[in-house]
């Protein structure tokens, strides 16, 4: 499965790149793909190209602020969570992308 995501918190450091780090490890122990944007206090890093999301089978916002250039996603599957959920239980993100992939498919 290949996920692009989105990480943002309000003020934009440390939680951020936590949520980041913390989706790519789960998602790679898991055997997908991931391709991880943070949103922080010094800009957008790693953004994720229009024909990255348009190849992407689903994307996770782990935000607490409104994403930026959200409309690049539009017409994706989408999972909104909050930063601290996908730093304290990054696995359990992936498996809720997993389900999400295994219904729209079926």
């Amino acid at each position: 499965m290949k996920i692009v995501a989105v990480t943002s918190c309000p003020t934009g450091i440390a939680h951020t790149y936590m949520a980041a780090e913390a989706l790519e490890k789960a998602a790679k122990k898991m055997g997908h793909a991931i391709k991880v944007e943070t949103q922080g206090s010094i800009g957008i890093e790693n953004k994720i190209s229009l024909k990255e999301a348009s190849e992407a089978d689903v994307v996770i916002f782990a935000a607490d602020v409104a994403v930026k250039d959200e409309n690049r996603f539009s017409g994706k599957p989408v999972i909104k969570v909050e930063v601290q959920k996908a730093i304290k239980n990054a696995a359990e993100v992936i498996k809720e992308a997993e389900a999400m992939i295994e219904k729209s498919s079926s």
